[in-house]
């Protein structure tokens, strides 16, 4: 397990199903393209993270 690779995450993410971008992990496409919409790393964001808010 790693931490998502986006600094303001705090998912962390099997090596199977990480989104590898530029050699770095992400939880999700949307962590792995830094949140263009401000949208929430995981559908609802019930994951608890503020990533998509910084």
């Amino acid at each position: 397990m790693d931490k998502c690779a986006c600094t303001s995450c705090t998912c962390v993410v099997e090596q199977s199903a990480a989104v590898v971008l530029n050699g770095q992990k992400f939880c999700s496409d949307a962590c792995a393209q830094g949140h263009p919409n401000d949208e929430p790393c995981h559908g609802s964001g019930s994951c608890g993270c503020s990533c998509a808010t910084s």
